[in-house]
Formats: structure tokens, sequence, C-alpha cells
């Protein structure tokens, strides 16, 4: 009897919510997985990641295994199915997500806190690259979708693709300002600031 809330990951929301289409090993959800793009929401490169993420989801009670299948030329596998907890726990964890949002601590945000460490001419040429990764990245996901599915199975595709859209506007307006010199830092500048903005004690 499981009686503390389990971890919750998005690995494991993904494995739960491949699990109530219908049992599976292993193997096949990690096929799945990058066959509908979900890689781009979970780090699935190494295998072991999943096996790693449906043992924990054993061990919490939300997946059981369910026997075992045997293909031609392959070893025996074994199918894991979702328990009832595991409804249960997916539909806790899925409320809890939608209306709040997450405190998560991406990399950009942090970088762009020390952008005064680089001349602006370095800081405008590094995010010209990000806006051209962010650009191909974007068309990526766009060129994915199969033609005719139902936007219900592309929600994710969509948001993802919405951030990214965001996130150029903002791009092109910061290196804009740098080119014309509008947003611009030097030592002095950083020295006359901190003295007219002494941290807090």
């Amino acid at each position: 009897m499981v009686t503390s809330e389990p971890r919750r990951s998005t690995l494991g929301m993904v494995l739960l919510a491949l699990l109530m289409e219908a049992p599976m090993h292993p193997y096949r959800m990690q096929q799945m997985i990058k066959e509908r793009g979900q890689d781009q929401l979970v780090n699935v490169a190494q295998r072991n990641s999943v096996y790693q993420a449906l043992d924990r989801l054993v061990r919490d009670g939300l997946a059981r295994p369910g026997g075992t299948s045997r293909e031609a030329g392959r070893p025996e596998r074994t199918i894991y199915e979702i328990t009832e907890e595991g409804t249960a726990a997916m539909r806790r964890w899925l409320t809890g997500m939608l209306p709040a949002p997450a405190r998560e601590f991406p990399e950009f945000p942090a970088a762009l806190a020390f952008l005064p460490v680089l001349p602006p001419a370095e800081v405008r040429e590094l995010l010209e690259k990000r806006m051209e990764a962010l650009t191909e990245k974007a068309a990526a996901i766009r060129a994915q979708a199969p033609a005719g599915l139902p936007r219900l199975f592309l929600i994710e595709d969509e948001y993802r693709v919405a951030m990214l859209d965001a996130e150029l506007k903002w791009l092109r307006g910061v290196v804009n300002d740098l080119t014309e010199g509008t947003l611009t830092w030097s030592a002095e500048l950083i020295a006359e600031t901190l003295e007219r903005f002494p941290p807090s004690t």
C-alpha cells in the first residue's frame, strides 16, 4: 500500500499516459515517445532512463508487470500495465500542473543575468545564433505534424512553437537595441550603477 504521494516526474507521466492507452514493454514505450516527438519533452536519449523511471513507477505502486511477450528473434520482454493508483496519480499530477506555474530553473534567464561579463557586440552575435537555432527548431516542430491529425494531439507542439515565437520576437527587439546602441554597457557604467544601487544588507 502506497502511503505517501509518489514523486512526480515528466517522464513518469509520459510512461503512465502510454500505459493508459495499452499495456506495453519498455522498448515499445521508448519507440512511441520518439515516434510522437515527445523526446522533445522528456530525455530518453539513453534507453536506461525509461527502465529507471518505470522501476520507480512500479515501486510506487503506479504500474505493475502484466506478463511477457516474445517476438521472433528477440528476447522475452516484460509487459507493464497501469494500476488504479497509477491512473489516480496521473489525474492528480495533471490537475496540479495545469493551473500552477512550476518553479523551474532554465539556463537562459540565468545567462541573461550575467550579460555584463561579455561585451555588447559579442552578446549580439551570440543572440543572433540563438535566433537561428530557435527558428530552425520551430520549423522542425511545425514540419513533423502529420496532416489531418486533430489539434488535441498537437497541443503540446502548438504551445512549444508559441513559446519559441514569443522568444524570437523578444530576441529580435534585444538584438535591434544592441545594434542601434540603445542597449549597451561598459565597465564605467557597471561601476557607476553599482555605486548608485548598492546591494542591500
